[in-house]
């Protein structure tokens, strides 16, 4: 079992209407995993609808608390790229369990999006990869502790350069 835990961020961004900016929607995953035909057995548990640059430390401790509560071994974390990282970081030290955290640069609701290659790729990531927490991201595994997100770029660094 696979537990995914969303909180929003770019992947579940959508346009209301023609006249408005991307908001938070509902979680996308959901509707992606059936599109894709995906039948890995996992639970999807929304924990919040915020851009990663909203989020505090009394969000991070809330999804922290339902990581270290979830009865799986395999967590995956939808989370907004901007502070991935900083999420990652606190989630080190939860024994015992392999969480990957994942996003996209573009929502998912846009036909460019990264999104689905990302959740596929973290997918496989979750269920290969020893206990620990990554970031997943453009075909990459990086180590939240030593990555930072290259905004420029548009993609992630790290000392390592991912695995």
């Amino acid at each position: 079992m696979i537990d995914i835990f969303t909180t929003g961020g770019t992947i579940d961004k959508v346009y209301f209407d023609a006249l408005s900016e991307f908001q938070i929607g509902p979680a996308a995953i959901p509707d992606m995993l059936r599109e894709n035909n995906v039948h890995v057995a996992h639970r999807v548990t929304q924990l919040m609808r915020k851009d990663s640059l909203e989020l505090d430390d009394a969000d991070r401790e809330t999804i922290r608390a339902a990581v270290a509560a979830s009865d799986a071994a395999h967590i995956l974390v939808t989370h907004g790229t901007d502070t991935m990282v900083v999420t990652g970081r606190v989630l080190a030290g939860i024994a015992g369990k392999t969480i990957v955290l994942t996003g996209a640069m573009q929502p998912a609701s846009v036909r460019a999006s990264d999104a689905e290659f990302n959740v596929g790729f973290a997918l496989a990531a979750v269920q290969t990869l020893p206990p620990g927490v990554y970031v997943a991201m453009n075909g990459m595994i990086f180590d939240p502790a030593t990555t930072t997100k290259d905004r420029a770029a548009g993609r992630f660094r790290s000392d390592g350069q991912g695995q």
